[in-house]
């Protein structure tokens, strides 16, 4: 089950020949991908020799390898981590029961809904990030981009082999619909909001792969608990991939902030005016950013209370994240977590706390686990700035900043967790949030660097290329 064959039409390692019907079902749906891929992947590269990474096996020991391929012959296939023998559904009113290997009736329609509005996500940041490739900073930058796209077509192939081969006529229906939304389309949009936003250039990239990415680790972490086993095993092998892409981000935001402090010592200012007239990010701006971005991915989590979360979660369906190295009775009732709200007063009001069940809260439970793990990248970003001797420091804003779900949304609170009036909040926001002006600038930076080796200005090169390559490896061959 580990290795994955290759000398079929889907690269698969779920014996797919086995079961003809579904064969030529996913056969059906392969071309209607591959042209959502040329129309709507990667703009302008179809002709490229990528250095890419493919999935040989779900063995962590060395499940992939790497060479030149052109993106629209990419091998996207169907694998799953090994069948555990004697799992478990482990939390909710099915606990120890034997894992289900077929949907349960009962749970059908929920399970469906996780399924598709997880597999939405993955071609919407392949839309979202279609033009990034005409301004890559340097030719290693434009091959993570790519890697990142390509496994997210995968993860995309992950889904729809659950739907068609478990959910019959209406997973075959909700699978073209994947492919039938778009990013941003007015009349037919993403299911979330935060994947119909623009993902305009290189910083707004490496902010979405660190903070987006990382809101589908814990969404995965949490399906890889799943008493529904195919599901389980599906997102436990995605997980191995994401890594690369939270990777991408956070390592992209390091060498944006490496390269502005550089220049910042070099000119011995921190005044941003001077800074954007070196042609690097100021520091300020970098915040700015860091906020947007934090702040519509933890939106991605839910309603802080949800009912549906809660039968979710007792159906068996989705766990928290590490839910079974949580020590309590994976059941939960009786059991209760705080959650915030806005006492309104005035011009402006105070934020409170206040107990609702345990059961109603795990979107907030996941969203809490989700800033913890957000802050440790903080942390490692501002130890960039600490060496290089300058005192300004990064910081997540409050999980009450910018809200639009939840009870939270439409809230004025500043990014240090003031309520504020709606007066204050317009008259300050563009020292939050980017403002257009912001963006402008950015957008001025971005040019494609094609030479191998050659890094923009604005940004400084990694400390070591992709697979023990140098840093001036031909990543990308233009042809």
């Amino acid at each position: 089950m580990s290795s994955i064959d290759y000398s079929e039409k889907i690269p698969n390692n779920v014996n797919l020949s086995e079961d003809k019907t579904l064969q030529r079902a996913l056969e059906h749906w392969q071309p209607n991908y591959l042209n959502w891929w040329n129309d709507l992947g990667p703009e302008g590269s179809q002709g490229f020799d990528v250095y890419l990474r493919t999935a040989i096996s779900v063995d962590p020991q060395g499940w992939a390898q790497f060479g030149h391929v052109k993106m629209p012959d990419y091998r996207w296939g169907i694998f799953l981590n090994p069948k555990e023998e004697g799992r478990q559904v482990n939390f909710g009113e099915h606990k120890g029961e034997a894992a289900w290997q077929d949907v349960p009736g009962e749970h059908r329609a929920n399970l469906r809904r996780i399924i598709v509005t997880q597999g939405d996500t993955e071609p919407a940041s392949v839309e979202q990030q279609r033009h990034l490739g005409l301004t890559a900073p340097s030719q290693y930058d434009l091959r993570n981009l790519f890697q990142v796209n390509v496994e997210e077509g995968r993860h995309l192939w992950a889904m729809v082999y659950l739907l068609h081969k478990y959910f019959g006529r209406d997973g075959r229906e909700e699978a073209d619909a994947l492919l039938q939304r778009n990013s941003g389309d007015a009349d037919n949009p993403r299911i979330l909001g935060a994947f119909n936003e623009k993902t305009p250039d290189w910083l707004s990239f490496y902010m979405f792969t660190y903070f987006t990415d990382r809101d589908g680790k814990f969404q995965l972490c949490a399906l890889a608990e799943s008493g529904f086993d195919p599901l389980a095993r599906t997102t436990k092998f995605m997980l191995t991939e994401e890594a690369h892409h939270m990777f991408v981000g956070e390592s992209g935001v390091s060498r944006v902030i490496a390269r502005t402090c550089e220049v910042m010592n070099q000119l011995k200012t921190d005044d941003p005016a001077k800074i954007r007239a070196a042609g690097v990010i100021d520091l300020p701006t970098i915040q700015r950013y860091l906020n947007f971005h934090f702040s519509v991915t933890i939106d991605l989590f839910g309603a802080d209370e949800s009912s549906n979360a809660a039968i979710f979660y007792n159906s068996g369906l989705k766990g928290r994240f590490e839910e079974t190295k949580r020590d309590d009775d994976h059941q939960l009732h009786g059991q209760s977590y705080r959650v915030l709200g806005v006492e309104k007063s005035g011009d402006g009001g105070r934020l409170v706390e206040r107990e609702v069940p345990l059961l109603n809260a795990l979107n907030e439970v996941l969203r809490d686990d989700y800033i913890k793990d957000s802050i440790g990248g903080v942390n490692r970003w501002n130890k960039v700035i600490e060496k290089a001797g300058i005192p300004l420091r990064l910081v997540a804003p409050h999980k009450a900043f910018n809200r639009k779900i939840g009870s939270l949304a439409g809230a004025n609170v500043t990014p240090d967790g003031r309520v504020v009036s709606g007066a204050e909040w317009a008259a300050r926001q563009d020292e939050w949030l980017p403002s257009a002006a912001d963006r402008a600038f950015v957008a001025s930076l971005m040019g494609r660097v094609v030479e191998p080796g050659k890094f923009a200005n604005w940004i400084a090169p990694p400390v070591m290329g992709i697979n023990r390559q140098p840093v001036d490896f031909e990543y990308v061959r233009f042809n």
